[in-house]
């Protein structure tokens, strides 16, 4: 669970990084598929440097001819990771990013219940629990909490649903990212395919836009330009880590890691003048008694599964 936070923190890092860069160059889309161009790019060299992420080729090959075995709809997790930038710039703005973080994080969680409880994860079959239940809920609430204070004039619309669907996504992402690490035996060979997906997908959004608006103008600052190798280490840690965790649980620590994130950003590097709100801080702190009561020990489902056949 600190592994999850710690990967939740860097993205909120990476979010500041990939906010910035978007707001320069007034294209969302751009910012991410430069990205994740950056991560893929890393990535790639790396899998054909390294014996281990070499191996991966062949081992993921193998794993999606075997009978039973991974499924090709399973390595399109990246889809999901591009999706959610496109609908930071298609909903974003309209829903406030407020409103936007909420959906997201509803749809997370409600996802994380669900693709555990299927066992679509590697982790295999997790049972929704009180516990568990509560934990979730509790999430929700902390992050809608955090972000009162930014709710101001927001208005609810059908564009909620876009974000949300990314939420959904984003459990889903965890749990087949995790099942082709397995397959493949590669954190870094996984990483990199999920990298190369979601390029793929924002590539073919960027053409369209491109035909659309134009190309933009890149900015000069190479800082700008970080994000997508803070994105290997958050993907890559996503991955490695949902065996252990369950996708619920992995969900939960990120977005604890995130407000956390968020909250030292605005504190050592504010992005405006307007100060902290005391329901940010009231909210980081239920996020993490949210984690905590989700990552209770399921003892009825321990014991059922030790009772005498």
């Amino acid at each position: 669970m600190v592994g999850a936070a710690a990967v939740g923190l860097l993205l909120a890092v990476q979010a500041r990084i990939n906010g910035a860069l978007g707001a320069r160059m007034d294209d969302g889309i751009a910012a991410g598929l430069i990205s994740f161009a950056c991560g893929f790019t890393v990535l790639f060299a790396a899998s054909l440097l390294i014996p281990r992420a070499r191996r991966g080729f062949r081992n993921l090959a193998a794993a999606l001819r075997e009978p039973g075995g991974l499924r090709p709809w399973q390595c399109l997790g990246g889809v999901c990771g591009g999706y959610l930038v496109f609908t930071q710039g298609m909903a974003a703005t309209a829903l406030g990013v407020a409103m936007f973080t909420v959906a997201v994080v509803a749809g997370q969680v409600s996802s994380g219940l669900v693709v555990d409880r299927l066992g679509l994860g590697p982790a295999g079959p997790q049972r929704v629990t009180p516990a568990r239940l509560v934990g979730a809920v509790l999430a929700v609430v902390a992050v809608l909490i955090s972000v009162s204070a930014q709710l101001g004039g927001a208005q609810a619309s059908w564009l909620v649903l876009l974000p949300a669907l990314a939420g959904v996504g984003l459990g889903w992402q965890a749990a087949v990212n995790g099942r082709m690490k397995q397959a493949a035996d590669s954190a870094v060979f996984a990483s990199m395919v999920n990298f190369g997906v979601g390029m793929t997908a924002l590539a073919l959004a960027f053409a369209v836009e491109v035909l659309v608006r134009g190309l933009p103008e890149l900015p000069a600052d190479g800082w700008l330009y970080t994000g997508g190798f803070l994105g290997i280490f958050v993907i890559g840690g996503s991955v490695a880590l949902v065996r252990y965790t369950g996708v619920l649980l992995l969900g939960l620590g990120m977005i604890a890691g995130q407000l956390v994130g968020a909250l030292l950003l605005d504190v050592f590097a504010p992005a405006t003048r307007d100060g902290i709100a005391t329901s940010t801080v009231v909210g980081v702190l239920l996020t993490l008694v949210a984690v905590g009561v989700a990552a209770m020990p399921d003892r009825a489902g321990r014991g059922a599964r030790h009772l005498p056949r």
